[in-house]
Parts: C-alpha cells; sequence; structure tokens
C-alpha cells in the first residue's frame, strides 16, 4: 500500500474543472478477517462536498477512516494532494455523554494534533479556537457540559473541533443523522461556508436530501463503488432501488 502526500500544489483538473484533493485506486481494507472496500477507483475534487452514499454495511464510514489515515488500507493506492493532515469528525454516537468536557474543552481537542494532550495551547492556538467557534455560532455554549447539548448543538461544537485542525479536508461520519430538519439546514448551510472558505468536505450520509445538496457522489454498495458523479443524476429511485435490494 503506497500513500502519498503531494507537496507541490495542483494536479491535473479533474471533472467540473476541480482539481483532486484526494485520490485513489484498487483500494481496499477492512479489519482482520474481514475485507469491506474492494477494488475502488475515485477521486475527491478539491474545494467541493463530496457525499458517500449507501446502505449500512456498504463501507462508508470505512472509507472515511481509511481517508482519515485511521484505517490502513491492504491494497492499492491512495494520494493526499496537500500537506495537511484530514480533520476526522465522528458520528456524535461515538462521542460518549458522560465524559466531562466542556464544548470549549471538546473544540481545544482539535489542536492536540499540534500540541499534544499535555502541552499547553498558546496564545495562536486559543486565537484558532475562538474562530472556530465563532464560526460554528457555539462560542456562547463555551462552558456548557457536551452531555447536555442539543444533537444540533452538539454537531456544531464537534465541527468546530475538525475546523480547529485547520486542515483543508474535513471527513464526517452522518454530520445530520438524527437532527430536525432546522439544525440539518443549519449544518448544510455551515459546510457550505466552510467549503467557501477553501476546505474539501467528504461526509458519509444516510440523508438524501443532503447528498443531493453535494457536488459529487461516491454511490457505495457493499463495499464496491457503485457510480459515482453528480447526485441529482445518481440519486434517482431507480439506482437507489437497486443499490437498497432487500437480501
Amino acid at each position: 500500500m503506497k500513500i502519498m502526500f503531494n507537496k507541490q500544489g495542483a494536479s491535473p483538473a479533474v471533472a467540473e474543472g476541480r482539481t483532486p484533493r484526494v485520490r485513489f485506486s484498487g483500494l481496499s481494507a477492512g479489519y482482520p478477517g474481514r475485507t469491506v472496500l474492494h477494488q475502488l477507483d475515485a477521486e475527491i475534487p478539491a474545494l467541493a462536498v463530496t457525499a458517500l452514499v449507501g446502505p449500512n454495511g456498504s463501507g462508508k464510514s470505512t472509507l472515511l477512516g481509511v481517508l482519515a489515515g485511521v484505517i490502513q488500507p491492504t491494497s492499492g493506492k491512495l494520494r493526499h494532494v496537500g500537506n495537511r493532515p484530514p480533520a476526522f469528525v465522528p458520528q456524535r454516537g461515538a462521542v460518549g455523554d458522560a465524559l466531562p468536557l466542556t464544548v470549549r474543552q471538546t473544540v481545544e481537542m482539535g489542536r492536540w494534533g499540534e500540541r499534544g494532550p499535555w502541552r499547553r495551547l498558546t496564545r495562536q492556538d486559543h486565537t484558532t479556537v475562538d474562530t472556530a467557534m465563532e464560526r460554528l455560532g457555539i462560542t456562547d455554549l463555551a462552558p456548557r457540559q457536551l452531555g447536555e447539548l442539543s444533537g444540533g448543538q452538539r454537531q456544531r461544537a464537534l465541527i468546530a473541533q475538525g475546523l480547529a485542525q485547520e486542515s483543508d479536508l474535513l471527513l464526517l461520519d452522518e454530520p445530520t443523522t438524527g437532527l430536525d430538519p432546522g439544525a440539518r439546514e443549519r449544518i448544510a448551510a455551515l459546510l457550505t461556508e466552510v467549503v467557501a472558505g477553501g476546505v474539501t468536505i467528504v461526509q458519509a450520509t444516510h440523508d438524501l436530501e443532503a447528498a443531493r445538496s453535494a457536488d459529487t457522489c461516491l454511490l457505495l454498495s457493499d463495499g464496491r463503488l457503485a457510480e459515482q458523479g453528480d447526485p441529482e443524476q445518481l440519486l434517482t429511485p431507480s439506482t437507489l432501488a437497486q443499490i437498497w435490494q432487500p437480501t
């Protein structure tokens, strides 16, 4: 398995005139004794929102883990065009309610990659955290316990933690699952704003409305890439019926 980071800048243009932020070919990955992803070939365009869509078990979260570097591929090539590690925001359920963390402490954890968990944050780190919280509209929630928040507030805190890492690649696992329509709309607007600020977003989602609003889509089925391209063209009733066939 070969992972490459290109620190020299842009690569040749991909669909719709965008350069790729990530490329992978022949990509397979999984867990001991179980292969989840099988020979994937795709490109993630820079400065765009890419939606990973598919039923449970299709490999969406595993692919996010590979892109984040927390799951090692078993074969294939993965190339990041950039010199910053990705920022990975897990599902809200992956962060325990019992953890005695305030919202500010949660966002400050985004700076640990630069400082480590035991070193004091610098003045610049605190400014970065302040900016991330302001962008997500959660400054007034700073002293609140994470477990006390509504679903939408908690999701914004986790996204702020991701932004505090100052990466140009933000990976989100089901960012709108379980949220009410108003909260989903706010998260969607925030993601559009983040992309406009120079960040590439990849989100795994069951929310077809969110997926259709993305710039591009990777449709996964049984760990394989079924389709890729424009969400409006891919996410049709007939295509989705094939992917979500009863087993």
